[in-house]
């Protein structure tokens, strides 16, 4: 193995020499840190060399002529299944989805079946992953009372996105809602924490009131406002009292943002395409259960408020929450019909359009897909088209009108609530490492996907 690696960076430094790359990207118009720059990117060897393609040839060359070059797409929150629930979803036919979608890289959830408490759980989903996922990958590890006083080590673990805690809406012993086993968990650690805010006790007290209606209207009645804003009040000022960094997930209501806006110099916050798209009581009268995700899809003005806290900054990174259940388990009577909607391959589309409708600038998208991630989670070599960075590379055109649909879904679910829905901007090429592995909705090769590495999580500490 380790003379492979010598005898493959001595043919790159020859090619370099000679200027011949594995992928050039002309003609675009490339979204860099310094702006929108219409230039060439060079790529050998997974890595972005060059930013002018003079003097150099390629074994493959993309014309991306009337196309903008994004920095590869990050969703750092989906439910991929794998183990134990694939007939949901699988590593395979997420990351295709991922991929079909202009997304290069996942950070995917533990609550799989095993849970991904220890080190071998994540081992068998890094295996999984080996020679099957279509782009760049990470797992987080689940924080638990069983493993507590494990976690800081766990947390370094390469492969490793961090520790993601459940305070509410999981089961067993991903459930962490006692106040000594969240203390434990807080203090046991140093990464960014993720977790889903809402509180149990309150969901418990107020499920009879979805039981007796039977209306997923009720969805955001039975799990409010309340629910989210104590819950994420809790864990604040558990993170404060022990100087952790934490990441609130899927952020819903106006009142957890007016209250994160104070927070925010170790707090980051996640938002979802589906929470700044769809809108109750419309998406339920429309949609049924398949709009049923939680923390729920609310009301109009809890949807202009996250709107607001991007335009105000206080929004760090969109994640889709990827988290397909088939269309049989969707359909079951409402409370006992389960929560979670396809998302990771509509990402782009969905917030391309938001773009073209002047919600928000292609810039505050980058910032919130590629460079935000990267930031908040240190991911070595993401985030940016520069020199030295992973050459991942996402290729949109801002004019294009698509429908999406059911049929274009890579999900073993496949299904969307997105389905009927025609967007403006669209991806059109995804690069991973300098593999072309999507253009024009097929696949293209095999799968390339290697786990992400982070700053924060290696064997040998990272020199800075």
């Amino acid at each position: 193995m380790k003379e492979r690696i010598v005898n493959d960076d001595r043919d790159i430094a020859r090619r370099l020499a000679r200027r011949h790359a594995d992928l050039c990207v002309t003609g675009g118009t490339v979204v860099t840190p310094s702006g929108y720059t219409p230039c060439d990117i060079v790529c050998l060897g997974g890595k972005i060399v060059a930013l002018d393609a003079t003097g150099w040839t390629a074994r493959t060359t993309l014309h991306a002529l009337g196309l903008h070059v994004l920095p590869g797409v990050i969703d750092s929150q989906v439910h991929f299944r794998e183990p134990g629930l694939t007939h949901k979803e699988n590593l395979e036919t997420g990351t295709r989805g991922a991929v079909l979608g202009g997304v290069t890289a996942v950070f995917e959830m533990p609550n799989t079946n095993p849970l991904t408490l220890t080190a071998a759980d994540l081992q068998a989903k890094l295996d999984r992953a080996h020679g099957r996922a279509w782009c760049d990958y990470a797992f987080y590890m689940g924080g638990s009372a069983v493993n507590a006083e494990q976690l800081a080590e766990l947390e370094r673990l390469p492969g490793c996105a961090g520790v993601k805690v459940f305070m509410g809406s999981s089961f067993g012993d991903l459930l962490a809602d006692d106040e000594d086993v969240l203390r434990r968990i807080v203090r046991h650690g140093t990464r960014r924490m993720a977790v889903h805010a809402e509180d149990e006790a309150r969901l418990r007290e107020r499920k009879a009131l979805a039981q007796a209606s039977g209306d997923v209207r009720d969805h955001p009645v039975w799990r409010d406002v309340t629910s989210a804003l104590t819950a994420t009040q809790r864990i604040v000022g558990l993170a404060a009292e022990a100087g952790r960094r934490l990441h609130v997930l899927h952020v819903s209501t106006a009142e957890e943002m007016a209250f994160l806006a104070h927070h925010k110099r170790r707090v980051s916050v996640e938002v979802t395409p589906h929470h700044l798209t769809l809108a109750a009581p419309e998406c339920y009268e429309r949609l049924g259960t398949l709009a049923q995700m939680n923390p729920p899809v609310r009301e109009q003005h809890h949807q202009d408020a996250l709107w607001r806290a991007i335009r105000d900054g206080i929004v760090d990174v969109l994640g889709s929450d990827h988290a397909p259940h088939t269309l049989d388990e969707k359909q079951q009577p409402y409370p006992t019909s389960p929560s979670g909607m396809t998302g990771v391959q509509t990402l782009l589309p969905i917030m391309l359009d938001h773009v073209h409708a002047g919600r928000l600038t292609l810039e505050r998208l980058v910032d919130l897909t590629s460079a935000g991630p990267a930031r908040l989670f240190g991911l070595a070599g993401k985030g940016r088209i520069a020199v030295g960075y992973d050459a991942d590379l996402t290729l949109v055109d801002l004019r294009a009108r698509r429908e999406i649909t059911n049929r274009w879904m890579a999900s073993v679910a496949a299904w969307t609530p997105y389905h009927g829905k025609s967007v403006t901007g669209w991806p059109m090429a995804t690069v991973v490492r300098g593999h072309v592995v999507a253009k024009d909705a097929a696949l293209i090769g095999e799968p390339v996907g290697q786990p992400i590495e982070f700053l924060e999580a290696t064997a040998n500490p990272v020199d800075f």
